[in-house]
């Protein structure tokens, strides 16, 4: 076995670079996919745990934010300690999570495993671009990782129609033993194919800043989550909110006295980095929170099966993928500014219609807005993408892959948690039961999937209060869209290309910049 101290890997032999791509893409797929894949199973998870409406916001989100707080860290240490050994330990941890987590039928423990699962992907993820960008020659290192980006950004929707499938013949537990199968396959093919690459001379690890960004991270999510049903109002609620913030205000002070910080606060004075890292958060931000709402509109209220469900959403892909490949040549034409903010506001117009629908919406209605919600998205990722990463030097790629991972996993874990939380929120306060028993009343109020079950009217108020939560949450996604179109829009006036600053700035191939302060404007 090589030693952990390896340098980083020389090109590998031709025969086996397409063997490294499927493995790594593989795993890559795995751990995207298990980020959405669990949202068409919510109702059949409601039913047979009993999950409240919080719960099952906690089962969803448990793994998205573990993922977002470990990815810097996790990243880091593979680097250091070797990449191949990063994959296969994340898919040892993400694979044996998920058997357990097929096993259980207590929300709290399933809650607690979905953790651990984010915890081996966070493992995985920068592993595998990793491995591609120290494996493949130059002269084919731009395909392998165009195939790597689609393989990102198709993996969630992918997910979605492949455990709508499994559930029309079995359980929501065959969702996790479908991870296990994937995390094997990837698993095997990493000891088979994959060599091993590290920077043993990367600086130390900072201990410090992972620990308060997790610290910070968890507390907000957390508080945000917790919301309804403690109330937005109550003090518990608005110091826990409070804390996470001051926290994460705390871990960019830690930061900026670092000599070798995780993740240097400078890199966000260049405008096209700081709009590249907002917006992809943002478009997450509402991608995975509409699959969290819409998953369960389609099914508890439409009545659709989890396979049509899956189904619903393939307006969105079909036009995502084709305006996706387009968009780097309307960029080249128009710039970046004018098809990057038109793909938001096109998110922020999607989201707008889907706002509108209630429980007896015709499909037309649905795909009206899915259209222009996978178009805005295919055309809104490209240039953020390249933002982030052309605004940054050669030697600091490594930071702009993190920071567009960590955007990534951070706005959907914050999407699922704030529109999560104004869905359930609503759905309590407008869900009226007078005359009946408290403990029917209280299981009603738990989740729509309860109240279906207690039958009568109470089925017919739990689906009305469904759909105004609904209507508040996406309604709340098209706000967070629009903010981020202004955003771009005011960061990117009259500022220059990114490539002249990753041409004019290059600095030490660490994420700080050995305590200098980087010149980005």
């Amino acid at each position: 076995m090589p030693s952990p101290h390896a340098p980083a890997a020389g090109p590998a032999p031709a025969a086996r670079h397409n063997l490294v791509l499927v493995v790594t893409c593989v795993a890559l797929g795995t751990v995207v996919a298990a980020m959405a894949s669990l949202n068409v199973a919510l109702p059949d998870l409601a039913r047979e745990t009993h999950a409240t409406q919080t719960q099952l916001s906690w089962i969803i989100d448990a793994y998205s934010l573990v993922f977002a707080s470990l990815l810097l860290p996790a990243g880091a240490l593979g680097d250091r300690f070797g990449r191949r050994r990063a994959l296969l330990a994340g898919l040892a941890v993400f694979g044996a999570g998920s058997a357990a987590a097929a096993l259980t039928t207590d929300p709290s423990t399933l809650i607690a495993l979905r953790g651990v699962l984010g915890a081996g992907a966070a493992l995985v993820m920068p592993a595998t671009l990793s491995t591609i960008t120290s494996t493949f020659p130059r002269a084919q290192r731009a395909r392998a990782v165009s195939v790597w980006a689609a393989v990102a950004g198709a993996s969630a929707l992918v997910g979605l129609f492949a455990s709508g499938a499994l559930l029309e013949g079995w359980s929501w537990r065959s969702v996790f033993l479908l991870n296990v199968v994937l995390a094997l396959a990837a698993l095997v093919g990493t000891l088979l194919f994959v060599p091993e690459s590290a920077e043993p001379r990367q600086p130390r690890l900072d201990v410090g800043g992972a620990l308060l960004a997790v610290a910070g991270l968890v507390t907000l999510v957390y508080s945000v989550i917790e919301a309804p049903t403690r109330g937005w109002a109550d003090p518990v609620t608005l110091a826990g909110i409070g804390l996470g913030l001051a926290i994460l205000a705390g871990f960019v002070l830690f930061e900026l006295r670092r000599e070798n910080p995780l993740l240097d606060p400078r890199l966000f004075r260049n405008r096209h980095f700081a709009a590249g890292s907002l917006s992809i958060m943002l478009q997450f931000f509402v991608f995975f929170g509409f699959v969290f709402v819409m998953m369960q509109y389609l099914q508890l209220v439409r009545g659709d099966s989890a396979l049509m469900a899956a189904t619903a959403m393939l307006p969105m892909a079909v036009t995502m993928v084709p305006v996706s490949r387009a968009a780097p040549a309307l960029v080249g034409r128009f710039g970046f500014r004018g098809p990057w903010v038109a793909g938001l506001a096109g998110v922020a117009a999607g989201m707008g219609v889907l706002s509108r629908l209630d429980a007896s919406s015709p499909y037309w209605l649905i795909a009206a807005g899915l259209v222009p919600l996978g178009a805005g998205m295919g055309l809104a990722m490209t240039p953020a993408t390249t933002s982030i990463t052309d605004a940054l030097p050669r030697s600091l790629q490594n930071v702009g892959s993190a920071m567009n991972d960590l955007a990534r996993e951070l706005g959907g874990a914050l999407g699922i948690a704030v529109l999560g939380s104004l869905l359930s929120a609503a759905y309590r306060d407008h869900l009226s039961l007078p005359g009946l028993p408290q403990q029917v009343a209280d299981a009603a109020r738990s989740s729509l999937a309860a109240a279906h079950a207690v039958g009568g009217p109470v089925s017919g108020r739990a689906t009305a209060a469904f759909v105004d939560g609904m209507q508040l949450a996406l309604l709340g996604a098209a706000s967070a869209a629009v903010l981020a179109a202004l955003a771009v829009a005011a960061l990117l006036r009259s500022a220059p290309r990114p490539e002249a600053f990753a041409d004019a700035q290059e600095v030490p191939a660490t994420v700080g910049a050995q305590g200098r302060q980087p010149t980005y404007r």
